[in-house]
C-alpha cells in the first residue's frame, strides 16, 4: 500500500496522505496502451439456447446430487467432474447458470489448459484489461481495507460488480477455479440480478427500466495502475448500457448496475443519478435474500452468469495464499426487450395460469421457446 502516490503526501496538518486525483500521478497521466479498444461483436447464439429445458443428460449423471443454497440463487453439484462433462451436458449446465446465477463444484480435477478448453464451448474467449495471458485471468485475494483505500483510489475495488461491464460486449459466462486458498478468509459473495429487479417497486421498475447506466472503466484503469502497479492492456472506456436489461435464454428482465462500474445515468443530471445509485448501492447489499457466498477450498470452481448476478470477494486478513484461475466469453450486447418480465412477475404469472387450467404452450421452463 505503500506505493501508492498519494501515500507520498502528507498533509502537515493531520498528519495523514493527501487525496490526490490520479491523473496528478505520473504513471497514470504517462501511460500508453499497447492495444485498441474492443469492437463490437455479435457472438454466436448462446450456449443455453441448445440446453435441455429438464437438462436431463446433465442431472442424469450417475451419482449426482443437486444442492440449493438459497431459495434465488445459487447450487452446488456434488459428484461431477467439469472434465468429463459432454457438449450436451455443459450447455445444460449453461442453462442451470442462467436460472441459478452461480453453479459451485469441488474438488475439480480441471488443470488451467483443460478450463480454457471447457470454457472455449461457451463462445470467444475474453481479455479483462489487465490480463497479460491472453486465455486466462490470475484472480487473487484482498486483505487490504478497501474502505479505506477508496480515500486515495478511485475504484472501490472491494465492491459488487458484474466482471468488466463496461465493455461493449460485457461477459456471458465466467469460471473461477481456485488453486490456493487459505483455510479461512477469502470468500466471494454473489446477488441474483433477477432478485434485485423484483424487490423494486413497481415505480421504480418502469422509471430504472427508461434508464441507460453509465459504464465506465476508468475508474479501475487509475486504480490498476496505481494500486495493482500492473499497465493496462486497452485505454478507459465509457458505455451506455440499459439499467434493465433482458437475458437472452431466459427472457428474465435483470437490474444491470453495479457499484464497481457504474458512476451515473445518462439522462438524469448528476446530483439526480447521485441519489439513485447510492439507493441501489443501499439496495445491493441488503437483498440478503437474494444473497449466496462460497468458502472456497483449493480445487473449487464456480461457473457464474454476469447478466445475472453481482459478486464480490469479501476483504480479509488472512496471510496465505489465495490463487484462482478466471476465463471468462464475450457475450451479447445488453438490451431491454419491452416485452419481457420479471422472474416473480412470471412466476406469478404461471401460476395463475395453472391455476386456471392453461399450460405454457410450446414454451419451456423459463418461458422461451426453442
Amino acid at each position: 500500500m505503500a506505493h501508492l502516490a498519494a501515500r507520498a503526501n502528507v498533509s502537515p496538518d493531520s498528519g495523514f496522505p493527501v487525496t490526490i486525483h490520479p491523473h496528478f500521478n505520473p504513471k497514470i497521466k504517462d501511460h500508453v496502451p499497447p492495444e485498441p479498444p474492443h469492437k463490437e461483436r455479435t457472438p454466436a447464439p448462446d450456449r443455453g439456447l441448445f440446453a435441455d429445458p429438464e437438462k436431463k443428460s446433465l442431472l442424469s449423471i450417475p451419482g449426482i446430487k443437486v444442492v440449493p443454497l438459497t431459495e434465488s440463487i445459487g447450487t452446488v453439484l456434488e459428484n461431477v467432474q467439469l472434465s468429463a462433462l459432454t457438449p450436451q451436458q455443459l450447455d445444460d449446465l449453461a442453462l442451470l447458470a442462467n436460472e441459478r446465477g452461480v453453479v459451485f463444484f469441488r474438488s475439480q480435477d480441471l488443470t488451467t489448459e483443460g478450463q480454457v478448453k471447457l470454457f472455449e464451448h461457451y463462445g470467444e474467449l475474453d481479455r479483462h484489461p489487465s490480463q497479460k495471458d491472453t486465455h486466462h485471468h490470475v484472480i487473487r485475494g484482498s486483505t487490504v481495507d478497501h474502505r479505506e483505500i477508496l480515500a486515495y483510489t478511485p475504484w472501490p475495488s472491494g465492491d459488487f460488480h458484474a466482471d468488466t461491464s463496461f465493455e461493449i460486449n460485457p461477459p456471458s459466462y465466467s469460471m473461477l477455479r481456485m488453486e490456493e486458498h487459505p483455510p479461512v478468509g477469502g470468500d466471494t459473495a454473489w446477488v441474483s440480478s433477477y432478485g434485485l429487479y423484483d424487490t423494486l417497486s413497481d415505480a421504480m421498475k418502469s422509471f430504472l427500466s427508461s434508464l441507460h447506466a453509465i459504464h465506465t472503466s476508468r475508474l479501475q484503469y487509475d486504480t490498476i495502475l496505481d494500486l495493482w502497479q500492473v499497465p493496462p492492456n486497452r485505454a478507459p472506456i465509457d458505455t451506455h448500457h440499459p439499467a434493465v436489461r433482458t437475458h437472452p435464454v431466459t427472457g428474465l428482465r435483470a437490474l444491470n448496475v453495479n457499484p464497481g462500474f457504474v458512476t451515473g445515468f445518462a439522462e438524469l443530471k448528476k446530483y439526480e443519478g447521485d441519489k439513485i445509485l447510492d439507493f441501489l448501492n443501499y439496495h445491493i447489499h441488503a437483498a440478503d435474500d437474494h444473497y449466496v457466498r462460497f468458502k472456497w477450498e483449493v480445487g473449487s470452481v464456480a461457473l457464474w452468469d454476469n447478466r445475472a448476478v453481482v459478486h464480490r470477494v469479501i476483504p480479509g486478513s488472512y496471510e496465505a495464499p489465495r490463487r484462482g484461475i478466471r476465463t471468462t466469453v464475450f457475450g451479447e450486447k445488453p438490451y431491454l426487450d419491452p416485452k419481457s418480465e420479471g422472474r416473480l412477475e412470471r412466476q406469478k404469472r404461471l401460476k395463475a395460469e395453472k391455476a386456471n387450467g392453461h399450460g405454457a404452450n410450446g414454451v419451456n421452463g423459463n418461458g422461451v421457446g426453442h
